[in-house]
């Protein structure tokens, strides 16, 4: 526990040494609120420009815009769902230059088996349907109002009724309408609207029935093209978050390049605001991408699954899901600072390069051939070597002077 602690400390006091100072002299406070601001701003720049480029490949929605409409009609068992898919199809706009207006500023095209969806639906959507169309909605609407009326009558003729019943005198009746004009009002409304039904039942057969409905039908019928779109919906569905991913990172990667390469190449220099920011913004180009790493792996999810874990396991007893996790978070963070600091920044496995390149093996800054302490961090970059007892560099993994293996030389 000691040791994680020492490596967190150390990691965190670095981290924050090389954000708030310049050649290890410590920022003023404007200074450090004008770095702050100019993070937000990248950042928030960062996160839009990762929004756009995700969204520029086109999405399985985009690709396979008839996938939804086809399969509801595929799955629905109403006796009208024919006329209720034609019905969709009858309005305004084109529905072919509807979806391919989703190509316009995005990378992919259009299924082809959609475009010809479209089509269908496009001669379908001419001026005789559309009026066809309006007409049933109109037959709809008064049979919507004769019922309403019918309600009202029911409530006046159940009144008059009972008042009948009472004897009460028709004079004090407080309904307008007797019993029998009630009962014969609802008698010619049912009728009114059974017949409106029945004209609605022949314009929707009419609809149906006709030749750019039928060749629709047919269409959508097919199994092997329903098949076939299905399948590659599934499998752009499958691979669209791979596919973002890696437009993301494309994103991304350039910048952490050159924010690196800047941060190294000035930090051997001594330009010390230059490598401040650098280093700023390194970071800020870090956190997105380790957030869409998180979210391609399916961080959430496994959380998710966890806590479900938990609530079956425990019940109600939802408070111990703050203690997993205060246990569960440190652990991953752990982890991750002990896989960078042993694996990505560990400085036995990059002395050799920065021997090399004359740079001290602990803070990895420009050094002297001659030097024995780096004047930037004041580390001794030598050891003693076992067998000839001359100075080595650390973490060598041979003796400069005899080649014996340096192995089990302790720091």
């Amino acid at each position: 526990m000691a040791r994680i602690y020492r490596i967190l400390s150390q990691f965190f006091i670095k981290f924050f040494s090389k954000s708030r100072t310049i050649s290890n002299e410590p920022l003023n406070k404007v200074s450090l609120i004008v770095i702050v601001v100019i993070d937000i701003f990248i950042l928030i720049n960062v996160f839009t420009g990762l929004n756009d480029i995700s969204t520029w490949p086109m999405s399985p929605a985009q690709t396979y815009p008839c996938y939804y409409e086809w399969n509801n009609y595929r799955t629905q068992t109403d006796q009208d769902k024919d006329y209720n898919i034609i019905s969709r199809s009858l309005r305004s706009n084109s529905f072919k230059k509807s979806y391919q207006q989703a190509e316009e500023g995005h990378l992919g095209k259009v299924f082809t088996t959609c475009l010809k969806y479209a089509e269908y639906k496009d001669k379908i959507n001419n001026p005789e349907n559309q009026q066809a169309e309006r007409t049933i909605n109109q037959k709809q609407s008064k049979i919507s109002s004769l019922r309403r009326a019918n309600n009202t009558i029911r409530e006046q003729y159940d009144s008059t009724l009972l008042e009948k019943i009472a004897g009460q005198s028709r004079q004090r009746s407080i309904n307008q309408v007797s019993a029998e004009q009630a009962k014969q009002e609802l008698e010619r409304n049912n009728r009114n609207i059974s017949r409106l039904k029945q004209e609605i039942d022949n314009l929707k057969n009419q609809l149906v029935s006709r030749p750019e409905s039928v060749s629709f039908i047919d269409f959508i019928n097919d199994e092997d093209k329903f098949k076939t779109i299905s399948e590659k919906y599934q499998q752009a569905s499958f691979w669209y978050p791979s596919i973002q991913f890696g437009f993301q990172s494309l994103f991304l990667l350039p910048l952490i390049f050159i924010a690196l390469s800047v941060h190294k190449f000035t930090q051997r220099r001594g330009y010390g605001l230059i490598a401040l920011i650098s280093w700023h913004l390194l970071v800020i180009f870090f956190i997105p991408l380790i957030l869409r790493i998180f979210e391609f792996l399916q961080v959430g999810a496994i959380f998710q699954f966890i806590f479900d874990i938990i609530i079956e396991i425990f019940g109600r007893l939802l408070f111990l899901v703050s203690y997993v996790y205060i246990l569960f978070i440190p652990l991953i963070g752990f982890g991750i600072i002990k896989f960078f600091q042993k694996i990505v920044f560990n400085t036995k496995i990059q002395a050799a390069s920065r021997v090399k390149k004359l740079l001290c093996i602990n803070c990895a800054r420009k050094i002297k051939h001659d030097d024995h302490y780096c004047p930037h961090c004041g580390y001794y970059q030598y050891v003693e070597c076992q067998s000839c007892h001359n100075i080595t560099y650390k973490y060598l993994p041979y003796c400069k002077h005899c080649g014996a293996s340096q192995d089990s030389v302790v720091d």
